[in-house]
């Protein structure tokens, strides 16, 4: 798509549909903060965004199985049906068939009222086009509303970024209503963005991009990790980009500044500035990431209490 063409596509005035990865923050002790989580749940959910759980921001690698159905509860119980939510489904070095790996875990997330978006696993790495469609299409059959996820090796190495023949594949299936797309490249999320305007419309394509928000300026929905650093100025933004208000760009280039600091190498470790950035704000009980996690520097803080204060938030810690 060229340069020309991709403003000739922004969606103008659009209503964006929002979603924020929602960190799960730790006590000081290294214990799950259930209290911060499901604040960050409602804070979200107030401000207007749908919460995504259980994700990559949420160490959906890293949890334990009860540890999952223990998020899917916290949340349930604040949502308590003023929306939907997503939430992960993670099958990655399990042994069995693959169809009931995952459906066990559909089954369990639809029981508390959310939506499943599915990981994907290395096994896919050796596997054609046809057979991954295949396996969606079995995975899917008979759920009202199912989210894929293209996660680029970047952010964890059972991820992948699907070729145009499993797209298209993927997007065929009634159920699958939309996909994260985690490349973090503009050109090959565009590219998805014509494949869905062609084949289906009203499919989904939320970008997982960190480093380019904007992108939902055209046409591409979003689910963020950047979006649970500050969700209600995510949905400020939403707001400003609907109603054509001016304010828009400056407050959309504050929070990329943010997205570009925060996601930078190695990427995963993004994760521990959301948990630094939480805690200076007072968000977060403690600065701490999960011990599997990658982390960043002890200057961290220095380096994202200026991005809060770009952003207006104070700092309490």
């Amino acid at each position: 798509m060229t340069i020309a063409s991709r403003h000739q596509a922004r969606k103008l005035t659009r209503r964006t549909l929002g979603y924020a990865a929602c960190l799960l923050p730790f006590e000081k002790d290294g214990s799950i903060s259930t209290d911060s989580f499901q604040a960050a749940v409602a804070r979200t959910t107030d401000a207007g965004l749908g919460c995504a759980v259980n994700m990559d921001t949420g160490y959906a690698n890293y949890l334990e199985p009860e540890q999952r159905s223990l998020i899917l509860k916290l949340t349930a119980e604040v949502i308590a049906g003023r929306r939907d939510f997503i939430a992960g489904v993670f099958v990655e070095g399990l042994d069995g068939d693959l169809v009931s790996l995952y459906r066990t875990q559909m089954d369990e997330i639809v029981s508390h009222g959310g939506t499943p978006i599915l990981f994907q696993t290395t096994r896919f790495h050796a596997w054609k086009p046809s057979e991954i469609v295949n396996l969606y299409s079995q995975v899917c059959e008979g759920y009202e509303s199912v989210m894929g996820f293209e996660l680029g090796s970047m952010f964890a190495p059972n991820g992948m970024i699907f070729d145009e023949e499993t797209i298209r594949g993927l997007i065929g299936i009634p159920s699958l209503k939309g996909i994260k797309h985690s490349s973090l490249d503009r050109g090959t999320e565009l590219r998805r963005l014509e494949i869905r305007d062609e084949i289906r419309p009203d499919f989904r394509i939320f970008t997982g991009n960190d480093l380019a928000i904007d992108m939902t300026e055209y046409g591409s929905d979003y689910l963020l990790g950047l979006a649970a650093f500050c969700p209600e100025l995510f949905a400020l933004r939403d707001k400003y980009w609907l109603e054509g208000d001016e304010r828009y760009a400056a407050l959309t280039d504050a929070i990329q500044y943010l997205g570009n600091v925060s996601f930078r190498a190695p990427v995963p470790a993004y994760k521990h500035s959301c948990a630094v950035f939480q805690n200076l704000i007072g968000r977060c009980p403690s600065p701490l990431t999960h011990p599997k996690s990658a982390s960043r520097p002890d200057w961290e803080a220095e380096i994202l209490a200026d991005c809060a204060k770009r952003l207006s938030y104070e700092i309490t810690q």
